[in-house]
């Protein structure tokens, strides 16, 4: 058989499993297209989807920072430079209530983020510099259960400590127990036991001595280890 028979073989085998296919596709148009359509319309929705978040992510991560160069922006202090007195916000309440109000409506606008998460933290943050504890609880709480475990434990951190400042001793006992008992990359154990301890010195300071000591044979060259060793020395004596 020459090169020209075999070629035109080829073109009639592909002519016929060609026709036979759309004859299939004809007969059974209907079939297909209930298969078919769903799937298309499926993926493009998926691909809008896709677009559509990282669009309003980005817009998310810009509003973000916003928050973040208001948080940022210097206090004036004394001695500052006549220029930059002007410029700066003149108390510390006074710039938390200025990014507040960015991180506030970036958590409202784009909550289901990444970066509208962190802004639900950081407005808890700036409402506690503003004596809004009520609010400051409402955001960390939602931070809590924004799904991100590391972020969660920020908010359960921050909400400890806005008990205790509070007086709220007991909630903010449990809340610290829980963050030792499930420790993150964000707060490892040993920051929610300095905190604990903290706690601890001025209603049971047996306690507060038995885990400083606990930190300091834990983690004896780093940063807990050192304060917790700081602690247990006691304040400085005069002269020293």
């Amino acid at each position: 058989m020459d090169t020209q028979t075999r070629h035109a073989l080829k073109q009639d085998s592909f002519v016929t499993a060609t026709s036979s296919s759309i004859g299939w596709l004809q007969e059974h148009r209907s079939s297909v297209l209930k298969v078919v359509v769903p799937v298309v319309l499926a993926i493009v929705a998926i691909l809008a989807g896709a677009i559509v978040y990282n669009q309003r992510s980005e817009a998310a991560l810009i509003a973000l920072g916003k928050g973040f160069t208001i948080y940022s922006s210097p206090v004036r202090q004394p001695g500052m430079p006549e220029q930059m007195a002007k410029e700066a916000f003149a108390t510390y309440p006074e710039r938390a209530k200025a990014a507040n109000q960015q991180f506030v409506d970036t958590a409202n606008k784009y909550g289901w983020t990444r970066s509208g998460k962190n802004a639900e933290y950081f407005a808890g943050v700036t409402f506690m510099e503003m004596g809004q504890n009520g609010e400051a609880e409402k955001a960390f709480h939602k931070t809590m259960d924004s799904g991100d475990a590391n972020l969660a434990a920020l908010g359960k951190l921050a909400l400890a400590g806005l008990y205790s400042q509070s007086k709220r001793n007991t909630e903010a006992i449990d809340l610290y127990k829980q963050l030792i008992a499930k420790p993150t990359a964000a707060v490892p154990a040993a920051t929610a036991q300095l905190q604990l301890a903290a706690l601890y010195e001025t209603t049971r300071p047996d306690e507060a001595k038995k885990i400083y000591a606990e930190i300091k044979d834990k983690d004896k060259n780093g940063p807990a280890g050192q304060i917790a060793a700081a602690r247990l020395a006691g304040p400085a004596k005069p002269g020293q």
